[in-house]
């Protein structure tokens, strides 16, 4: 008698992480995300073990407008984007740095990002998400997606694939959830 009650024991302590994953959508390791306010469609890789995401810049330097914090910047991503952008400055990151992206003169394990609100969509989600600004030209994608932006879009990373979400497809009158 005991062990007919066992396997439906553990069903029930199962069954609620079942109904979290019921609100989760699945999306691939590459995705294609649009950056609204830049109006610009990338691929992006999704990385769970970063906590931050990363947008591709160059030039960036802040500035004051208006007494509040403001960031300009390039997009390191083609020969194409060569106007600048102007965005409100949301907060400055420490990113650790890598062993070999330290420097010992510096005496600095981390390095400093500015971070700015972006309004994405992926696949049929709308979401503004915080992305720090840094040169990626040197990766193969110009947008890392990591586990605070994640979180927003309730993913589940399936590793083994690609652009799972397809085009993105929000409406451009859709609520942005936060």
């Amino acid at each position: 008698m005991r062990l007919k009650a066992f396997p439906s024991f553990i069903c029930l302590l199962l069954a609620p992480g079942f109904s979290l994953a019921a609100d989760k959508t699945i999306y691939g390791l590459n995705e294609y995300i649009r950056l609204d306010e830049i109006d610009l469609q990338v691929a992006a890789k999704l990385d769970t073990g970063a906590k931050t995401a990363s947008l591709s810049a160059r030039d960036i330097k802040r500035f004051k407008r208006n007494g509040e914090s403001w960031v300009r910047f390039y997009l390191s991503i083609d020969a194409a984007h060569d106007h600048p952008i102007e965005r409100p400055l949301a907060r400055v990151s420490r990113i650790k740095r890598r062993a070999g992206d330290y420097n010992p003169d510096e005496g600095k394990n981390y390095t400093t990002r500015p971070v700015i609100a972006l309004q994405v969509c992926m696949g049929t989600a709308l979401r503004t998400i915080e992305v720090n600004l840094t040169d990626r030209s040197a990766f193969e994608y110009p947008l890392l997606v990591g586990s605070d932006a994640l979180k927003h879009f309730g993913a589940l990373v399936d590793p083994s694939l690609k652009y799972a979400a397809g085009k993105p497809a929000c409406a451009t009158d859709a609520k942005t959830a936060e």
